[in-house]
C-alpha cells in the first residue's frame, strides 16, 4: 500500500477526495476498467497518494467502486447518489469526516490516472500560501489553433495577479487584428483550464450550498458559480498540460498505450 502523508514528505498537510461514479454516459464503468491490469481509480489514487497529501478518500455512489478500491487499500467514503455534481460528492465527505473549516482539500476527478503528483500538490501550497483566495485551480498554454478553437478545451482568462476573470468554451481572448474570414489565426496567451480545484473546507461547503447561476448554466461550467458570488479563484500556471482525462474508449486506449509504453522503457 502507497503511504499517503505529508508528514512523511515534509509537505504541507492537505486532504485529497477523489469523486467516482459508475454511470459515465460516454464510457460506463470507467473507473473499474484497467490500464495495465489496474483499474483506472487505483492509478488516480496512486498519483495523489505520491502528492504528499495527509489522506487520500475516493468517494463514490456504487457499491463496485467501493470494493475495489478497498481491495487496493483506498480510504472510501459511500455517498448518495443524488449528487449533481463532483463537488457536492466531495462536501458530503469533508462534513462526514468532520474536516476543520480551514483544511485544504483537493479535488482530483476520479478520471485523471495521469495527473502528475506535483500538480496536486502545487494547488495545494498555491492556495495554502494566498490566504486571501478561495479557491485554486490550474492553468496551462493552448498548444494549437484547434485547441483553442475547440469548444470541449475550456479557456481562461488570467489576470496579472494570477486570478481568474473568465472561463469559457469561446475562444478567448478574441484576438481581433488577427481574424481571417472570420477565424481567429493567433493564440498567442491564451490558456486551457486544468480541471482540478483546491477549495478550504469552509469555501466548499459554501460553494455547495449556492444554487446554480446563469453563467455556469449557460457555458456548463461549474467554476463560473464561484465567480457569480463573488469569490476568487487562483490559477496556477503549468509549464504544459497534464496528459488529458479519460472521456472515451480513444482516450483510454490512448493511456493504456503510454502505460504500456513507459512499462517498456529502461529505468534510468
Amino acid at each position: 500500500m502507497i503511504p499517503c502523508s505529508a508528514a512523511e514528505r515534509g509537505g504541507r498537510v492537505f486532504h485529497v477526495v477523489i469523486p467516482a461514479r459508475y454511470a459515465a454516459t460516454r464510457l460506463p464503468g470507467k473507473p473499474l476498467l484497467t490500464i495495465a491490469n489496474r483499474p483506472l481509480i487505483q492509478w488516480v489514487w496512486e498519483s495523489a497518494c505520491n502528492s504528499g497529501a495527509a489522506s487520500v478518500i475516493v468517494a463514490t455512489d456504487d457499491e463496485r467502486i467501493l470494493e475495489a478500491a478497498r481491495q487496493f487499500g483506498a480510504d472510501c467514503v459511500l455517498t448518495s447518489p443524488r449528487h449533481a455534481s463532483g463537488t457536492d460528492r466531495i462536501a458530503e465527505v469533508a462534513q462526514a469526516r468532520g474536516l476543520a473549516a480551514g483544511d485544504i482539500v483537493v479535488n482530483l476527478q476520479g478520471d485523471e490516472p495521469m495527473m502528475p503528483p506535483a500538480v496536486i500538490s502545487g494547488i495545494a501550497t498555491a492556495l495554502d500560501t494566498r490566504p486571501a483566495v478561495d479557491m485554486a485551480t490550474a492553468v496551462a498554454p493552448i498548444a494549437t489553433l484547434a485547441e483553442f478553437l475547440d469548444p470541449s478545451c475550456v479557456k481562461a482568462l488570467r489576470g496579472v495577479d494570477g486570478r481568474a476573470l473568465y472561463f469559457s468554451r469561446a475562444p478567448v481572448p478574441w484576438p481581433r487584428e488577427h481574424i481571417v474570414a472570420g477565424r481567429p489565426t493567433r493564440f498567442d496567451g491564451a490558456w486551457r483550464h486544468i480541471g482540478i480545484y483546491g477549495y478550504r473546507v469552509r469555501t466548499l461547503l459554501e460553494f455547495a450550498a449556492r444554487p446554480p447561476t446563469y453563467l455556469e448554466t449557460t457555458e456548463k461550467l461549474e467554476q463560473l458559480r464561484a465567480l457569480e458570488y463573488g469569490m476568487s479563484i487562483y490559477l496556477l500556471a503549468l509549464d504544459e498540460a497534464p496528459p488529458a482525462g479519460v472521456d472515451t474508449p480513444e482516450d483510454l486506449q490512448r493511456v493504456r498505450d503510454a502505460a504500456a509504453g513507459a512499462a517498456r522503457s529502461p529505468s534510468p
